[in-house]
C-alpha cells in the first residue's frame, strides 16, 4: 500500500521537461539509464538489475534474438529481457512483471554508447573490476545504489531547469502519460509496464492517464448534436 501511495503522489514530465531533462543528461553517467526509464517505462529496481546479456538484438537470419554482448550493435532492432528486479530474491514485482521489451532507436543508441563508456571504465579500474554483467554500475563494476542514483537524477533535473523535486520513478510515470497522450490504449500501455491488468494501471497513474472514457460521449455530441429523443 505505501508503495501505490507513493506512486499516487508522483508526478509526470511534460514533453517540455522531458526535453529539457534528456538534454541535460547528455554529459550525465545515468543517460542510458535516464533514456531507458522514459522511453520503457521500466521501473528503477529493473533497471538497476539489468543484465548485458538481457540486451538482445534481433538477427534477421537466424530469425532470433541474441544478447548484444555476442551480436553486437550494429543491428536495427532491439530489446530488453525485463526478468529481474533490484529486490529481494531478485525477481520482478510479479510474475506479470516479466516481459520483453523492444527498445526505441533513442534507447538503444543511448545504450551503445554506454556500452563503450562501460568498457573504458573496466579498462581503467583494472583488477578492481567486480564483474556482475550490470548494465548500469558503479565505476568498478558494482551495483548502484538507490540513494546515488536519485542524487545523480536530482542533478540532472536541477541542470534541466526543472528543479529538484524529481525522483527516478517518475520517469515511470512520465513513460504512462507519454502513451496516453499519444493514443496508445490502456491494455498496451498495462502490458509495457508489466501490469496484471488495467485495473492496476488505472488505479496507479490515474493522474497521468488521459481520460478517454468520456470521448465517446463528446464525439458523438459533436457529431450528432443534443437532439431531443423520443
Amino acid at each position: 500500500m505505501r508503495d501505490a501511495v507513493n506512486d499516487w503522489l508522483s508526478k509526470a514530465l511534460t514533453r517540455h521537461q522531458a526535453d529539457a531533462m534528456l538534454k541535460a543528461a547528455e554529459s550525465s553517467e545515468l543517460h542510458a539509464y535516464v533514456v531507458l526509464s522514459l522511453t520503457t517505462g521500466v521501473r528503477t529496481e529493473e533497471a538497476r538489475a539489468l543484465r548485458w546479456d538481457h540486451v538482445v538484438a534481433w538477427i534477421p537470419s537466424l530469425k532470433a534474438w541474441q544478447p548484444v554482448t555476442e551480436a553486437g550493435f550494429k543491428h536495427k532492432r532491439f530489446a530488453i529481457y525485463v526478468w529481474r528486479a533490484d529486490r529481494v530474491g531478485g525477481d520482478t514485482k510479479t510474475r506479470k512483471s516479466r516481459r520483453t521489451l523492444e527498445l526505441p532507436k533513442l534507447a538503444a543508441e543511448a545504450l551503445r554508447h554506454h556500452h563503450t563508456r562501460q568498457a573504458a571504465h573496466k579498462l581503467k579500474a583494472g583488477e578492481a573490476w567486480q564483474d556482475h554483467n550490470l548494465v548500469f554500475c558503479t565505476n568498478v563494476g558494482t551495483p548502484l545504489d538507490a540513494a546515488n542514483v536519485r542524487r545523480a537524477f536530482r542533478h540532472i533535473t536541477k541542470n534541466a531547469g526543472i528543479g529538484t523535486d524529481w525522483t527516478p520513478r517518475e520517469l515511470r510515470h512520465s513513460f504512462v502519460s507519454i502513451m496516453s497522450d499519444q493514443g496508445v490504449p490502456i491494455e498496451t500501455i498495462a502490458d509495457l509496464v508489466g501490469h496484471a491488468g488495467t485495473s492496476v494501471t488505472e488505479a496507479v497513474y490515474r493522474h497521468q492517464l488521459k481520460p478517454v472514457i468520456t470521448k465517446g460521449a463528446h464525439a458523438m455530441n459533436t457529431i450528432l448534436g443534443d437532439k431531443p429523443t423520443g
